[in-house]
């Protein structure tokens, strides 16, 4: 009786021990195919516009309170 509890505690310690060598997923292949030029460079694009015309609105501002300043 012994001889077999040790025969089926080896059997099944080793299949715990090879059964992940074998359940092996698949590669998926190359990287993740997302197309990033089509809306990605129109944020940017649209991005710096606005941050343009920020930069230009600050601008005249400062420009205009210095004026109103030294009247």
């Amino acid at each position: 009786m012994k001889n077999k509890f040790y025969l089926l505690s080896a059997v099944i310690m080793i299949l715990s021990t090879a059964l992940p060598y074998f359940a092996v997923a698949q590669d998926p292949g190359g990287g993740p195919e997302v197309p990033i030029d089509g809306g990605l460079s129109l944020l940017v694009a649209a991005g710096a516009a606005y941050g343009v015309k920020k930069y230009r609105e600050h601008k005249k501002k400062n420009s205009e309170d210095a004026g109103q300043d030294l009247k």
